[in-house]
C-alpha cells in the first residue's frame, strides 16, 4: 500500500504503479433509467463528477456499456483534461441490446472495438485499467477466459492498456487469468450479506491485488437488511454508511466504488465510509452473512 496521506476514508492503494484512493466512485448511476440513455439532469451529472474530483477521489469506475457510452462522455466533459492523479477504470466484455439487456461481447473483435471506443469516448491514448467482464447479469459463470483475456493482453502489449483486471469472475477464472498475465484487481459482487468471495479476498490481499466489490447493499434478505438497519440506528448512521465502513475495515485491499447521481448522497457516502466500527460491532455485523 501507498503511504501517501489522504483525507478520504481508507487511505490509498496501489494498482500496479497507480496510486488510488480506496474510496472511489462508480459512474453507472449517472446514465438514464436502466443504465440506458442520457441522465435526467445533465448538469447535475457533470456537477457530481466535478465534486468527485474536488473531494480528492482518484479512482473512477465506468464502462462503455453504461448508456451506452453515456458515462464515458460525461466523465470526459466534466474532467478532461484529466489530473495526473486521476485514474479511470473501465470494463469490456458486455454490450447492451434494445431491451436493456447485457449480452456478452467477448469475441476478440468485440474486445478490440470496445477498447478503442473507450479510448475515444474518454479522450485517452491509454486506458489505465481494463477489467474483463465475465459471466452474465445473473453473476459469474464457469468457463475458460483464455481467449478474451489473451486479446486484452495483446492490446496491453500494443500500449493501449496499462493494467488488467477481471470482473464477475469465479475464483478459478481469477487463477486462470493470473497464469496468463498479471492482474491488479478483481471486481465482483460482495457485501455484508453476500460473502462468497471471503477466501478469495484474503488470498488476493496476500498477493497485493485489489478487490473491488459492487452492490454494497445488493442481495440482502429482509431479515439481513433489518439486522443491518438495527446496527445503523444504534450508531446513528445510515445502512449504506455502515455497509461501506464495514467493507473498508474488512480488508486493506478492498476498494470502494459506490455510485450515486446526487451530490448530497456522494458527500454522505464519503462521510459515512469513515465510520469507525468497534470489534463488537464488527462481530455483530459479521453474523449477517453467515
Amino acid at each position: 500500500m501507498s503511504t501517501l496521506s489522504t483525507s478520504l476514508p481508507g487511505g490509498t492503494w496501489t494498482l500496479g504503479d497507480l496510486t488510488v484512493t480506496r474510496f472511489g466512485y462508480g459512474a453507472m448511476q449517472l446514465a438514464g433509467p436502466g443504465v440506458m440513455g442520457p441522465p435526467a439532469d445533465h448538469d447535475s451529472a457533470v456537477a457530481v463528477l466535478r465534486e468527485v474530483a474536488d473531494l480528492g477521489i482518484t479512482h473512477i469506475d465506468t464502462a462503455g456499456a453504461y448508456g451506452p457510452r453515456v458515462t464515458n462522455l460525461l466523465i470526459r466533459e466534466a474532467l478532461h483534461p484529466y489530473a495526473e492523479s486521476l485514474h479511470i477504470a473501465t470494463k469490456v466484455g458486455a454490450t447492451r441490446d434494445e431491451h436493456g439487456g447485457w449480452p456478452p461481447a467477448r469475441q476478440p473483435e468485440d474486445l478490440r472495438r470496445a477498447v478503442h471506443e473507450n479510448l475515444e469516448t474518454l479522450g485517452l491514448d491509454v486506458l489505465d485499467l481494463v477489467n474483463l467482464r465475465l459471466g452474465d447479469a445473473r453473476g459469474p459463470r464457469p468457463g475458460s477466459l483464455t481467449e478474451p483475456f489473451e486479446t486484452l493482453v495483446e492490446l496491453q502489449r500494443q500500449g493501449l492498456i496499462r493494467h488488467l483486471g477481471v470482473s464477475n469472475a469465479t475464483a478459478e477464472q481469477v487463477a486462470e487469468a493470473r497464469t496468463i498475465a498479471p492482474i491488479v484487481c478483481v471486481q465482483n459482487m460482495y457485501n455484508l450479506a453476500y460473502r462468497q468471495d471471503d477466501e478469495l479476498i484474503d488470498e488476493l490481499a496476500e498477493e497485493g491485488i485489489a478487490y473491488v466489490p459492487f452492490f454494497p447493499l445488493g442481495g440482502f434478505s429482509p431479515l439481513q437488511s433489518s439486522a443491518l438497519s438495527t446496527v445503523a440506528a444504534r450508531l446513528d448512521a445510515t445502512p449504506m454508511s455502515v455497509a461501506l465502513a464495514w467493507l473498508l475495515q474488512r480488508s486493506p485491499n478492498i476498494l470502494l466504488i459506490p455510485g450515486t447521481s446526487s451530490l448530497t448522497h456522494l458527500r454522505e457516502n464519503v462521510g459515512g465510509a469513515g465510520l469507525s466500527l468497534s470489534d463488537e460491532e464488527l462481530a455483530e455485523l459479521d453474523k449477517i452473512g453467515r
